[in-house]
C-alpha cells in the first residue's frame, strides 16, 4: 500500500463563504463524495493503495487502525472523511506548538479549521467554541490532556462530531518510545460517544505496539491497514565513528550545502557544542532542545519551518509533527535507544519523495554510554530487559552486513529485497570470523581478573594485546601478563571494533563509572569454543551519495531539466516572498513538488495551471494570475517559450506533489496531464513531534535517555 497525500492544499471556500466539508456533504454516495472532494479540494482525481479503502469505511461509520509511514498519506485519511460525514471532525494530536500552522494550511485553502491548546487566551478559546457549536468548523485539533477536562467533554457533548482521528497513536504504547499517559484516557471516546467512528493513526509500530494500540484504545472491532513502512527514496548510512562533529561536516559540505536538515544528539549540551560548530564552520544551523525557553524554542522551530537550507541541531524533543517535505538529511551523533526512534526520526527526512539521507555515526563509546544508561534507569528489572531488548535491535541494524533496509523493515514484520541503495549494499563490509580475537580479548578481561584481582577499561586492554610498552601497562606490570602482545596482528581500530561487537552481542560488558570490562554469563561458551562470534570489518572507503552540482554549489533539483531550473528558482522566491508576507511556512503556498512540475510545464492559461498536480480550485483562485505573471517575466528575460502544458517531466519521476509520495508512487502519469487523464494522490502535514505540551515533563541533560 502506497499511499500519499498532501493534506490540506486546495480547498474552494474561505472567509465567509461555506466550507469544503459544507460543499461536500451535498454530493453523492461515499464513494462519489470522497472522489469529489479528492478532485477539487486537494486536486487530485486518484487515491492510491488503500487510502480510498480507508476513507470510504470511516466515512461509512467504521472504526480503523492504520499504520502508514511518515509521508505516507495518514492524513488524508482522516481529513476527506471529516468533510463528507457531518459534523466536526476532532483530531486528538500532542502537537501544541504545531497546531497552529496545521490550522493556518488548512484555513489557507479553505477548510474550516481550529485548535483548542493552552496557547490560546479566553476570547480566543471562546470564539472557537462558538464556531463548532455553530457547526462552523470541519477540523477541530485537541491536545489528549484537553480529554481529560470535563468542560472540554461538555463542550463536545453540546456538538457534531464526525469523527476522532487519534493521531501518533503510538503514544499510548506504555513501553513505546513517545508514551504519553494522557493517551491511555482516550479509550473512554467509543464509550461517550459509541456512534462515532474512531481513526487510530501512527507512523511507526512493532507488532507488539500495534497489539497494544488496539487493546488500550478498546478498537478490537477496527478495520486494520498496515501500509509498507519501505521509505524508498532515503538512503541509510551508519558510519564508524571517529571525529563525529568533523564527519558531520565533510557531509554537509560534500553532499548537502545549502539543504535542510536535523541533526540529533543525546544530551542538550551536545547539541549546543555542534550548533555552535556548525556555525563556526559556515553552516546557518541552531539549536534546541528543552533547556532552552519557550520562546527560543518556538522562534527557532519557526525558523526551520519557513527558511530555506537552516539546520536544526536538537535533541529527540525535536521534529515529531514538523511538516517540511523537503529536509534532504537526518543525521545522528550518538546511538538512538530503539529502530523505533530511529525509524521515525530518521522518516523525517525526504517526505518530498526525493532522494535523501539518513546518516548515523555509530562507535564503541554509544554502546558502553547506552548500557550504562540502562543499568542505571529507573524501573524494575523487566523494564530494563525491555529497554536492552530495543538497544539489541537497534545495535544489530548497526553491525549488520546485510542491507540496512532489509534489516529495518524485517524489525517490522516486513520483507524487503535488497535495495542497492544503502551504505552496506554500495560498499559491502566484510564479514569475518572473529572468534579467535574475542577469545584472546576475553583471555585477557580474565587473567587481570583472576591473576591481579583488576578491572580495566577498553585502552588499557587493548595496549596489552597489542604489546604496547605504555606507562600505565608497566605502572601495573602488565607486560609481564603471558596474554602481552598476543593481539598485535590486528590494528588498534579492530580491536576497538572488537570490543564494540562484542559488547553489542552481549558476550562483553561494563560496569562502574568507569566503563570497566567484565565478562558476561555468555562468554564462557567463546572461551571454551563452543560459540562462534562472526563479526563485520568496515570497508576502506564508505558510501557515500553522488549529487549534482549546480555551477553555484547548490545542489540541482533531482530530476529538473536544465531550462526548467531558472524558472523553479524564479518560482522559489516568489513563493518565499509571499509566505513572508502571509507570515507561514513556504510549503503552504505550494509544495517544491508541484513548483517543479510548474516549470516543467510552463502553463500559459489558468486553465492550463488548473491541470498541475496540487493546484486546486481555491489556490489556482489565489495564486494563478501571481504564477503567470512570474512564467510570462521568465519568457521575457529569455527564459524557454511556453508551449502550454507539457508531457513527461519532472513531477512524473518524483511523484505527488507536497509531502512526500516516492518516485515511483505514479507511473506512467504525465508531468501536467489534464484533470480527466488522472492525478496522482496527495501527500500530507503529519509526521513527528516536539514536546511543547500542555504540561512539558520534566527532563534533564539526557533528553529521552531511559526513564
Amino acid at each position: 500500500m502506497n499511499d500519499v497525500d498532501g493534506g490540506p492544499d486546495e480547498v474552494p471556500g474561505g472567509a465567509g463563504s461555506p466550507g469544503a466539508g459544507e460543499d461536500a456533504r451535498a454530493g453523492g454516495g461515499p464513494g462519489g463524495e470522497a472522489l469529489e472532494v479528492l478532485h477539487r479540494v486537494f486536486g487530485y482525481d486518484a487515491f492510491r493503495g488503500s487510502q480510498q479503502e480507508i476513507v470510504e469505511h470511516v466515512i461509512g461509520g467504521g472504526d480503523a487502525v492504520v499504520l502508514m509511514p511518515t509521508g505516507g498519506g495518514k492524513s488524508l485519511c482522516y481529513q476527506i472523511p471529516s468533510l463528507v460525514r457531518p459534523g466536526t471532525g476532532v483530531v486528538i494530536s500532542p502537537l501544541i506548538a504545531l497546531m497552529q500552522d496545521q490550522v493556518d494550511a488548512l484555513r489557507a485553502v479553505g477548510v474550516r479549521a481550529g485548535f483548542l491548546n493552552s496557547t490560546q487566551d479566553l476570547e480566543e478559546r471562546r470564539l472557537v467554541e462558538a464556531e463548532f457549536l455553530a457547526g462552523e468548523l470541519d477540523l477541530l485539533y485537541l491536545a489528549p490532556e484537553r480529554l481529560r477536562v470535563e468542560q472540554t467533554l461538555g463542550l463536545l457533548d453540546r456538538g457534531k462530531i464526525s469523527l476522532f482521528a487519534i493521531d501518533e497513536a503510538h503514544c499510548v504504547a506504555q513501553w513505546g518510545h513517545d508514551f504519553r499517559p494522557d493517551y491511555l484516557a482516550l479509550s473512554m471516546l467509543h464509550e461517550r460517544w459509541p456512534e462515532v467512528p474512531r481513526i487510530a493513526l501512527t507512523a511507526t509500530a512493532t507488532e507488539a505496539t500495534h497489539a497494544e494500540i488496539t487493546s488500550r484504545l478498546r478498537m478490537e472491532q477496527a478495520r486494520h491497514f498496515v501500509a509498507s513502512f519501505d521509505r524508498p527514496n532515503i538512503q541509510y548510512r551508519i558510519a564508524a565513528k571517529s571525529e563525529p562533529k568533523k564527519q558531520l561536516l565533510d557531509l554537509l559540505r560534500t553532499e548537502h550545502a545549502g539543504d535542510a536538515g536535523i541533526v540529533y544528539c543525546l544530551s542538550r549540551a551536545s547539541v549546543e557544542k555542534t550548533a555552535q560548530f556548525l556555525v563556526q564552520n559556515g553552516i546557518d544551523a541552531v539549536p534546541y532542545h528543552a533547556g532552552l525557553d519557550a520562546r527560543t524554542r518556538a522562534h527557532h522551530q519557526a525558523r526551520f519551518l519557513r527558511e530555506d537550507g537552516l539546520v536544526v541541531v536538537a535533541t529527540i524533543a525535536f521534529g515529531m509533527g514538523i511538516d517540511k517535505p523537503d529536509v534532504r538529511f537526518v543525521a545522528h551523533l550518538d546511538l538512538p535507544k530503539s529502530v523505533e526512534g530511529y525509524y521515525q526520526e530518521t522518516g523525517r527526512a525526504g517526505r518530498d519523495g526525493l532522494p535523501s539521507t539518513a546518516w548515523l555515526a555509530y562507535g564503541l563509546q554509544d554502546v558502553v554510554q547506552q548500557r550504562k544508561m540502562i543499568d542505571g534507569s529507573e524501573g524494575d528489572e523487566a523494564h530494563r530487559r525491555r529497554l536492552a531488548a530495543h538497544l539489541d535491535a537497534m545495535l544489530a541494524l548497526c553491525e549488520t552486513v546485510e542491507c540496512r533496509r532489509v534489516r529495518l523493515l524485517a524489525y517490522f514484520g516486513q520483507e524487503s529485497k535488497p535495495c542497492g541503495n544503502c551504505d552496506t549494499c554500495l560498499a559491502p563490509p566484510q564479514s569475518w570470523d572473529g572468534t579467535v580475537p574475542a577469545q584472546k580479548l576475553l583471555s585477557t578481561v580474565v587473567r587481570l581478573q583472576r591473576e591481579r584481582g583488576q578491572k580495566f577499561g577498553t585502552g588499557q586492554i587493548v595496549d596489552i594485546l597489542m604489546g604496547r610498552k605504555t606507562a600505565k601497562v608497566i605502572q601495573f606490570d602488565h607486560d609481564a601478563l603471558s596474554v602481552f602482545g598476543i593481539g598485535a596482528d590486528l590494528r588498534e581500530a579492530d580491536w576497538r571494533g572488537v570490543v564494540r561487537q562484542l559488547l553489542a552481542q552481549r558476550l562483553l560488558a561494563v560496569e562502574g563509572d568507569y566503563g570497566t570490562l567484565v565478562l558476561t554469563e555468555t562468554s564462557g561458551e567463546v572461551l571454551r569454543g563452543e560459540r562462534q562470534v562472526p563479526m563485520r570489518r568496515e570497508p576502506e572507503k564508505p558510501a557515500r551519495a553522488a549529487r549534482a552540482k549546480t555551477a553555484k554549489g547548490k545542489r540541482a533539483p533531482v530530476d529538473l531539466p536544465a531550462e526548467a531550473a531558472p524558472v523553479f528558482e524564479a518560482l522559489r522566491t516568489w513563493r518565499g516572498q509571499t509566505a513572508k508576507e502571509q507570515g507561514v511556512p513556504a510549503y503552504v503556498i505550494f509544495h517544491d513538488a508541484t513548483l517543479r512540475e510548474i516549470a516543467t510545464a510552463r502553463p500559459a492559461t489558468t486553465a492550463e495551471l488548473g491541470t498541475v498536480n496540487g493546484v486546486g480550485e481555491n489556490k489556482l483562485a489565489k495564486y494563478g494570475d501571481a504564477i503567470l505573471e512570474v512564467l510570462s517575466g521568465e519568457a521575457a528575460s529569455g527564459g524557454p517559450a511556453s508551449g502550454g502544458t507539457a508531457s513527461g517531466g519532472a513531477a512524473a519521476s518524483e511523484g505527488p506533489a507536497p509531502g512526500g509520495a516516492s518516485a515511483e508512487a505514479a507511473p506512467g502519469r504525465s508531468a501536467a496531464s489534464g484533470r480527466g487523464a488522472g492525478k496522482p494522490a496527495a501527500p500530507e502535514p503529519d509526521g513527528d513531534w516536539d514536546w511543547a505540551m500542555e504540561e512539558p515533563p520534566p527532563e534533564d541533560d539526557w533528553e529521552g535517555a531511559f526513564g
